[in-house]
């Protein structure tokens, strides 16, 4: 395997508080009305924009009676997911130990927007050889067009990169559907591990296993 590439949501960094409880707080600070997280889900697979979350919150503020504009509580959900996003313990520096024999790249779901300043609030900006954000490309994952947006990026066949996420449909299927060889994070509470990973490791260790696993799937 000449290259491994991350997803970053709850792989290598995790909120501190429940995205539920993220979501009330972020409409407490806006003065906005109670939102579902099954409703900004459904929204947001329906109506992610590009650059920020912005189109998400216009559509569940539709119709609503609320004088916050979805502006406010795009930027206040914002600030609020950056204060609860921890990195994983030894994250930064897994990566940069895999950067000395390997390229190490980054595919996240998102707006560009929103994802990148998400890696500015951990100090990550640098920490990649390459970052894909899928609000730049025509579909998120688990398109294999995204997968082979990071093989693209990183110089590297699909078939020589480890994808490392912990999403089921989205990180693991969507990674093998693509060529590449899926290694599925798993954690308390997290999804069941997807009969395509190829391996699966414990978030809490996975600063001190991730390197093993690959060199086994060398």
């Amino acid at each position: 395997m000449h290259a491994v590439g991350f997803d970053l949501d709850e792989t290598l960094a995790a909120t501190s508080r429940d995205r539920t409880r993220i979501l009330a707080d972020a409409t407490d600070r806006a003065d906005a009305p109670d939102l579902s997280r099954d409703a900004y889900l459904d929204a947001h697979a329906e109506h992610s924009g590009r650059d920020s979350r912005q189109p998400v919150f216009e559509a569940l503020l539709e119709g609503r009676d609320t004088d916050a504009t979805a502006e406010q509580v795009t930027a206040a959900y914002r600030r609020e997911i950056e204060a609860a996003m921890e990195p994983v313990p030894g994250a930064a520096d897994l990566v940069d130990a895999l950067r000395r024999d390997h390229r190490v790249g980054l595919l996240t779901d998102g707006p560009v927007e929103t994802q990148r300043s998400k890696l500015q609030a951990l100090g990550w900006s640098d920490l990649f050889d390459a970052t894909v954000v899928t609000g730049s490309l025509p579909a998120p994952k688990p398109d294999r067009g995204a997968f082979l947006a990071l093989a693209d990026a990183l110089g590297v066949p699909p078939d020589r990169v480890v994808y490392v996420g912990d999403h089921p449909d989205n990180d693991v299927a969507g990674a093998a559907d693509a060529g590449l060889t899926p290694v599925q994070v798993v954690y308390e509470g997290g999804p069941e591990p997807h009969p395509e990973a190829a391996a699966t490791v414990r978030r809490a260790a996975l600063a001190e296993d991730l390197p093993g696993v690959v060199a086994r799937l060398s």
